[in-house]
């Protein structure tokens, strides 16, 4: 009786230690990308052909399709953003969408906490919708992917693909806004230096108002005591956008002398193709 019972309670130990570990066949996939001052999360698994028909089989044409496998695929934002042509408050939301031959539609939906697509579908809980045109890839993605690409300061792509389909849903968000407000915020209460530099920067990059930059720009300058190399790259631009050629070459020169003293050879090339077009 005693050995039985040993017996027994070491089987039961082992059963309680042994475990099969395997991967899962759509394994879960988290992105996190900053976009502008937004940081977009995409959550998703990844399905794979495995030899099979995708497109109008696997994945059926003209009814709701969950956009991945497993949970819900859900897209998160922490700012206001832009999709579909409509405004969405930040959150977290489901992606599913409705795929066609040449032609999807992609809808983002409030409650994202089904497993696969919802039992019953209710267009109340649509926040928003975008109508994308498919385009054929000659590279085979076997495996489901989702990515944001194509960034700018003010939006990116949600691009979709399988098998030979890839489709880009655009979205935005709203950093011009935001950087604007910081700005004046900034500056209107006690400004340094590298506040007047980033925001002189910033209305550069962002194709704004060049006058304005070069005030702000000017302001910097005149408080740093040895302006660095990245420093007048920067303040080189904006001079040849403004079309005030021999400053921009000036502080250019200065500006390769200092990358080549910091031995970075990245502004060395950029310093010597402007200088090259400039002096043209």
């Amino acid at each position: 009786m005693k050995k039985t019972l040993l017996l027994l309670l070491m089987i039961t130990s082992l059963e309680g230690f042994s475990q099969i570990v395997a991967p899962q066949p759509s394994p879960s996939v988290t992105l996190n990308q900053t976009v502008g001052l937004s940081e977009v999360t995409l959550k998703y698994s990844r399905p794979a052909m495995r030899g099979r028909t995708v497109m109008g089989n696997l994945v059926p044409y003209n009814a709701i399709w969950r956009t991945g496998a497993n949970a819900n695929t859900t897209l998160t934002v922490n700012t206001a953003f832009e999709f579909g042509g409509t405004s969405i408050e930040a959150g977290t939301y489901a992606l599913f969408t409705k795929p066609a031959p040449s032609q999807w539609e992609v809808f983002l939906y409030r409650k994202n906490d089904n497993w696969g697509a919802p039992a019953v579908w209710d267009p109340s809980l649509i926040v928003a919708t975008a109508s994308v045109s498919t385009q054929q890839t000659e590279r085979t993605m076997t495996s489901f992917s989702i990515n944001i690409n194509e960034i700018t300061l003010n939006g990116a792509h949600l691009e979709i693909h399988w098998e030979n389909t890839l489709l880009a849903v655009p979205f935005s968000v709203p950093t011009d806004q935001m950087v604007m407000d910081s700005i004046e915020k900034t500056l209107n209460q006690a400004p340094t230096a590298n506040d007047y530099y980033t925001a002189a920067v910033y209305l550069l990059t962002a194709d704004k108002d060049v006058k304005t930059a070069l005030e702000y720009m000017d302001t910097a300058m005149a408080q740093i005591e040895k302006p660095a190399f990245w420093q007048l790259r920067q303040q080189s631009l904006l001079f040849a956008k403004a079309g005030m050629v021999k400053k921009a070459i000036a502080a250019a020169e200065a500006s390769l002398a200092g990358a080549k003293e910091a031995n970075n050879m990245d502004y060395v090339k950029m310093n010597t193709d402007s200088l090259a077009e400039w002096r043209n």
